[in-house]
Order: C-alpha cells, then sequence, then structure tokens
C-alpha cells in the first residue's frame, strides 16, 4: 500500500512562495494523518526530487502543466525506483474555477499569464484553459507572447480595464513581475486557494492504493 505523497514544486527564492508551498503540504498533512506527506524540488530548493523518490511513493507534481520539469526531472527522477507519477495539477476544471471566480466582474480583456515553456504539451495546456476562460494567452519567460506586450497590445485595441489572471501557483519572480505589465489587476497565486489542496489530493488518491474514505470535496464515500 503506498504511504508516501511526494509533492514536487519547481522551487523559488522567494520566502512567500517557499512559505505558500510549505503551507499547502501542511494542509494535505493533516487532512491524510496516515500518509507520509513530503516536499521536494526540482530546481532552486532543496531536497531535489530525486533524492527523496523512494519506491513506496506516489509522486504529485506541483506544476501547472506537462512541461520539461514533469517530462524529464521528475520522469529521469522516479525511473527505476518503482515510485507512480500523477498528473501535474494542471490544467484541470478546479483551476478553472478558481480562475473564472477570480476574474468575476466587469473587465474589458482577461489576460491569462503563465510562467512559460518551450514544450509544446505545455503550451498546449496552457491555451487549453485560456480557451476556457475566453482569456489571452500571455507568458512571464520563455516562448510566446509575453504579457507586457499582450497587456499593451490589448490597450491599443481599446480595453480600458484589463485583467491579468494569474496561471502561477505561488509568489516568486515571475508573479512580481505581473504587477509591473501595465494591466488593472493581478489576481493572486493559485495556491491561495482551499482548492488547491483538494486537488493534491485528488491526483494522489486517484494514482495511489490509500482507501479513499473521505471524498476530498467534504461528502462522505464510504
Amino acid at each position: 500500500m503506498v504511504k508516501r505523497l511526494l509533492g514536487v514544486a519547481h522551487g523559488t527564492r522567494s520566502a512567500a512562495g517557499q512559505d505558500q508551498i510549505r503551507e499547502l503540504m501542511d494542509v494535505v498533512a493533516r487532512r491524510r494523518p496516515e500518509v507520509d506527506v513530503r516536499l521536494a524540488y526540482v530546481d532552486v530548493q532543496h531536497p531535489r526530487v530525486a533524492t527523496a523518490v523512494t519506491g513506496d511513493t506516489v509522486v504529485v507534481p506541483l506544476l501547472l502543466s506537462t512541461g520539461y520539469h514533469v517530462l524529464v526531472d521528475i520522469a529521469e527522477a522516479v525511473a527505476g525506483t518503482g515510485a507512480l507519477v500523477s498528473a501535474p495539477l494542471g490544467p484541470d476544471r478546479r483551476i478553472v474555477e478558481i480562475l473564472a471566480e477570480r476574474i468575476a466582474g466587469p473587465t474589458d480583456a482577461v489576460v491569462l499569464a503563465a510562467a512559460g515553456s518551450s514544450e509544446p504539451r505545455s503550451q498546449a495546456d496552457v491555451a487549453s484553459v485560456a480557451a476556457q476562460l475566453g482569456a489571452h494567452v500571455a507568458y512571464a519567460a520563455g516562448d510566446g507572447p509575453r504579457v507586457p506586450d499582450v497587456v499593451a497590445t490589448l490597450r491599443r485595441a481599446g480595453a480600458g480595464h484589463i485583467t491579468v489572471a494569474t496561471y502561477l501557483l505561488a509568489d516568486g519572480l515571475f508573479y512580481r513581475t505581473l504587477h509591473r505589465a501595465g494591466a488593472d489587476r493581478v489576481t493572486e497565486p493559485l495556491v491561495t486557494s482551499p482548492a488547491v489542496a483538494d486537488l493534491v489530493l485528488s491526483r494522489f488518491l486517484t494514482i495511489g492504493d490509500v482507501p479513499l474514505t473521505e471524498d476530498v470535496y467534504g461528502g462522505a464515500t464510504g
């Protein structure tokens, strides 16, 4: 029986972002006290995922798309260990619901701001979320249109009020650049929603063999 959940985050130098990710996993641990809940990273912080994986582990990528970190970093770290890997947190209808709630209200245009990736699958994931929200895709880094450029283009097209929908999990360098992109409003990082802890547990319980005794949305399952 799987007894360990290893959440794997990107890693950040932001103290606020570090606290947010730790708090997320603390919430998950409190929800499932019989599970050994741990945290590792693919970059910046330690421990790195390769040093934290064991055979009785389900790795849950605390990432929002199927990009390089999922396809290479995490895949190489778990190869030959017997560990299982869930889907990343995004794209998912629950992420879309969080964003939709946060951008609700009068606005002329919405820009979905993601971290950025050269991986086509990651770009497709971001595009699918943007399509569901009726938003314009932009990135804080990497390939593709940058957030300030998209905001400026929308201004020239006549948009009076522009909302940046943050498709980033936690505070950090990329999130802070969004506040300098010229939009009227920037939503909070996704991790500030309690629904993200539900999603982490859902990913774990879907792929692991820990008995599901409590629905992650609060209802009994038997």
